[in-house]
């Protein structure tokens, strides 16, 4: 493949992906690891993307963007059902559950309507559907609220409604994390409705596929101190990996290859 070619797949697996190592490009471009940190760096130079210790991310987005829930739905799709079933073990019938809005929590919504006998608190219209349409028979109390493009219930009257309310485990679902910021989202009032999720949970679990790392929306939901434990893939770069390991008290990577 000429150099050419070879840095427009380059760029495009990252787009698609939003971070990448440097040995998976490697492998699926069946090239050298040295033929590929030259790509990466001449990309970098070109404003492409950005170049990170052992990889390559996107460019870094406005703090302010947040895409919709159907595109969202689309990206790391195998990473975030690996996820998904990893925090699945986490659950016991009887439990009270939160679940904020996201992609990863919906998906986390499919395996758990499977279930019986939970509680489960959500500000997200497209989650609590998912265990209004199941057979089982579970306790589905959702918030009121304005809605956000990726489909989140927020505003006072959805962090009004959870004033009273003591959660067992929650399942966080973030636009991004950095080491400066902790957990992020574009939206304000996003963040003020996860804080309050937060606040009334006796655990609060992350999860966050590979590509949400780097990433910084404009407000911050909660420190890494915060979190007792964060659910990730494989794919998070080692500089990840090592903070999260010092800064909270469980990381689990799970592997997205038998779910691709």
């Amino acid at each position: 493949m000429l150099a050419e070619a070879r840095r427009a797949a380059i760029a495009e697996m990252v787009q698609r992906e939003r971070v990448l190592r440097v040995a998976d490009l490697a492998q699926a471009l069946d090239v050298s690891l040295m033929t590929v940190r030259r790509d990466i760096e001449a990309l970098h130079k070109a404003g492409v993307l950005e170049k990170i210790h052992g990889g390559a991310k996107t460019r870094s987005e406005r703090s302010m963007y947040e895409p919709g829930f159907e595109l969202k739905s689309t990206q790391a799709e195998a990473e975030k059902e690996a996820i998904a079933e990893m925090a699945l073990t986490m659950v016991q019938e009887g439990m009270a559950l939160g679940l904020s809005a996201g992609t990863t929590t919906w998906t986390l919504a499919k395996h758990l309507a499977r279930l019986s006998r939970l509680t489960i608190v959500t500000n997200s219209v497209r989650v609590a559907s998912v265990f209004y349409e199941a057979p089982t028979q579970n306790t589905v109390l959702l918030t009121g609220g304005e809605r956000t493009p990726s489909d989140a219930l927020v505003g006072p009257i959805a962090t009004q409604s959870l004033q009273q309310l003591h959660l067992d485990l929650l399942f966080l679902g973030v636009h991004g994390f950095d080491a400066a910021a902790g957990f992020t989202t574009p939206n304000l009032l996003e963040a003020e409705m996860d804080r309050a999720l937060v606040a009334a949970s006796r655990r609060v679990v992350v999860l966050a596929d590979h590509s949400k790392w780097g990433i910084m929306g404009v407000s911050s939901i909660a420190s890494f101190e915060e979190v007792e434990e964060v659910i990730s893939d494989d794919g998070l770069a080692p500089e990840a990996i090592a903070l999260l390991r010092e800064r909270v008290t469980s990381l689990k990577l799970v592997s997205a290859a038998a779910k691709a």
